[in-house]
């Protein structure tokens, strides 16, 4: 025997017993023991510590990490060995029996250990552990697959034809069915063939998963700041027994395991075998630009003037400042009010504008802030579809879309007109559940019975609606409320299911020119910094901002409860009509909370005030007058933002103008939800 080999078997049973290896062994050997079933293979999961290894014994550390199915062989005749000598599987016959999968806990953080999803070439021939990283864009029903058999001669004369455990074949890292489980083996003994007996198949789950690098995200944004190109190409994934079910998709990933080239009639796939898998989850900067601290301890003295400073200079590289604030402001808001939490608040924005073409820029400059920001393409599908295997196993495999990609981000879905109306009942079954169902029919994809899939949807949508367009589409209403705007070539409970409904005319007259003059602009020069506070908020301060505030945990206090419910009790009671009772939707109260929420985050604040919750009513009362007409709460077309914000003063002015909507909002809900305590200055 060689006297390396015989080395590291003894510091393989020195590592498993220190590092508690072997006494898990023992409890898994006791299962197939109490059994009293005899399995053609003995599946064993060692997990490995590279480093503790590499400590003991050097040789047998870097033998794991770059000759694991060799290194696995070690492992395989020290726990033989244990088994014999401890008696801990009696219907165990031979070493062959028995299948070890190393599971590393980590690999070494050096570059030579990364496989890069987006690099060439991929190296997939060496069969050792890589780490890698992408987003799930595909995922395969759970099939199953031969772990291993045992084979009998069928010479009957010859000692491989009895009932022994001599033949065996075990499933290897990126082999297919064909590899484990065929009919042209040969003995090895008389060269008679060889045949299964079939009562000694081991089965065991299988899943296939197609992965892709994170930097599709990029590709898929309306506008990005990166200009550098890159090659992009999905690979596929093998999950097996444990790890089956284990991705969901549209996650990130982090995993570790053997790359293998896979053929599949004339074709050759390069794949991984995972080994283990982590949900990869990026962490958002730990501060914000000097520039926003020292804007913000300018603005302290109010809690509306930061926000409205923010909305009033955000985006300078698509529109001037001081213009769309509103919708700049909605913007901000639903940004912020992003995550992958499954009971998140969501922020989601229809945009009613007579010039689609500054709304698009402007929507699609926004979506680059987030790393999941994505602008859906028409020819594809929002939502999951199902398509065949295209790994010859015939099974069905869920195809990733827009709103999943978009997960913890925003799904930008363009011009809500030009979509049909099964694609527009979709979204709005989705916008109220968050969830969508996708159904696999067996017969088709070799099932047995039907299966429904449910399929989580976080993100936030955001959509436009182009009115001069859509006004040569349908007849318009007529009998319209005061305020009121037609929407009715979307469905009502369309319409409802987005948090604010926005209506953007096209500038006054008054603002017109400063857009024409920044479009003519950048037209000749689209690199130029036209505007001072360009240079001093770059994006990529907004940028970070944002993945700040958007992580704050914020609470909502007594106070801004107490104004968000009495607004929307007394709402619930003026919005009526005797055939539908309330207009009001159910979800008015949930959006409330989340742009009270919102406007707290952007303020850098953990604690929701009577001041945000003021916001987001004026917000959402805008968004109802635009949907059912004006309230006896009455306010302003332009509730935010009434006025331009050109110095120190407007913004005085503009607190005066917010306070008094504070105190008319306490009128109204004294009015019109008398059982809702308030505290007012009068008391």
């Amino acid at each position: 025997m060689d006297p390396d080999i015989q080395k590291m078997r003894e510091v393989v049973l020195v590592y498993l017993d220190r590092s508690g290896g072997l006494q898990k062994f023992v409890h898994d050997c006791k299962i197939y023991n109490d059994s009293k079933q005899s399995y053609a293979v003995y599946r064993f999961i060692i997990s490995i510590n590279p480093s503790d290894i590499a400590e003991l014994d050097a040789t047998l550390g870097n033998y794991i990490l770059h000759n694991p199915l060799q290194a696995a062989q070690i492992f395989q005749s020290v726990c033989f060995v244990a088994i014999k000598t401890l008696s801990l599987i009696e219907q165990l016959q031979t070493e062959a029996q028995i299948s070890i999968l190393l599971k590393p806990t980590h690999l070494p953080p050096l570059p030579s250990y990364v496989l890069s999803l987006s690099a060439y070439p991929f190296n997939y021939t060496s069969q050792r552990f890589y780490m890698s990283e992408g987003i799930v864009i595909a995922m395969g029903t759970v099939i199953k697959y031969t772990q291993g058999a045992r084979f009998l001669c069928t010479e009957e004369t010859c000692p491989f034809s009895e009932g022994r455990f001599r033949c065996i074949r075990v499933h290897c890292p990126g082999a297919t069915e064909s590899a484990t489980v065929r009919t042209d083996f040969v003995c090895s003994l008389c060269a008679s063939p060889l045949q299964e007996d079939m009562k000694f198949r081991v089965l065991g789950d299988k899943q296939i998963v197609e992965m892709i690098d994170a930097k599709i995200l990029n590709a898929l944004k309306g506008y990005s700041i990166d200009k550098s190109h890159f090659r992009i190409q999905a690979f596929t994934l093998f999950l097996r027994d444990e790890l089956a079910n284990k991705m969901t998709i549209g996650n990130h990933y982090r995993i570790i395991g053997i790359p293998a080239c896979v053929q599949n009639g004339l074709q050759m796939t390069a794949c991984i075998e995972v080994n283990s898998v982590q949900l990869y989850k990026p962490s958002g900067p730990s501060f914000v630009s000097e520039n926003f601290k020292y804007l913000l301890s300018l603005t302290s003295s109010s809690c509306w003037r930061f926000t409205a400073v923010l909305a009033n200079i955000f985006a300078s590289q698509v529109v001037p400042p001081g213009t769309y604030n509103t919708l700049k402001l909605a913007i901000l808001l639903s940004l912020v009010q992003t995550c992958e939490k499954e009971n998140a608040d969501y922020l989601d924005l229809l945009i009613m504008t007579s010039d689609p073409l500054v709304i698009d820029r402007l929507l699609n400059y926004s979506l680059c802030l987030l790393p999941r920001g994505i602008r859906h393409p028409p020819s594809s599908d929002i939502f999951p579809s199902v398509s065949k295997d295209k790994h010859g196993t015939g099974s069905a495999s869920i195809q990733a879309c827009s709103a999943v990609l978009a997960k913890g981000g925003i799904c930008y879905i363009g011009d809500l007109s030009s979509y049909k109306k099964d694609k527009l009942e979709l979204l709005q079954s989705v916008l109220e559940s968050r969830t969508t169902t996708v159904f696999i029919p067996g017969k088709k994809y070799g099932e047995e019975a039907d299966q429904q899939v449910t399929v989580a949807v976080q993100t936030n949508f955001w959509s436009f609606v182009d009115v001069d367009s859509s006004s040569k589409k349908h007849i318009q209403k007529e009998n319209f409320l005061i305020g009121q705007m037609d929407v009715s070539l979307i469905p009502v409970n369309l319409v409802d299911g987005f948090g604010l409904l926005i209506y953007n005319e096209f500038p006054s007259s008054r603002l017109s020119s400063p857009v024409v003059h920044h479009t003519l602009k950048k037209a000749i020069n689209p690199e130029a910094m036209l505007y001072k506070v360009s240079q001093q908020f770059r994006t990529q301060d907004y940028e970070e901002f944002i993945l700040f505030a958007r992580n704050l945990h914020v609470e909502l206090s007594s106070e801004a409860e107490s104004l968000i419910q009495g607004f929307y009790l007394a709402s619930r009671r003026v919005r009526r009509d005797s055939i539908h009772g309330s207009t009001l939707s159910a979800s008015a109260l949930k959006i409330l909370i989340s742009l009270a929420k919102a406007h707290a985050k952007l303020s850098l604040r953990q604690r929701v005030l009577e001041e945000d919750a003021v916001i987001a009513i004026l917000l959402l009362e805008s968004s109802l007058t635009l949907k059912h007409g004006t309230s006896p709460l009455c306010v302003a077309p332009n509730p935010v933002f009434p006025f331009d914000l050109s110095d120190e003063n407007s913004l005085q002015q503009r607190d005066i103008y917010l306070m008094q909507c504070h105190h008319q909002l306490l009128k109204f809900i004294s009015a019109y939800s008398p059982g809702i305590h308030i505290n007012t200055n009068e008391e």
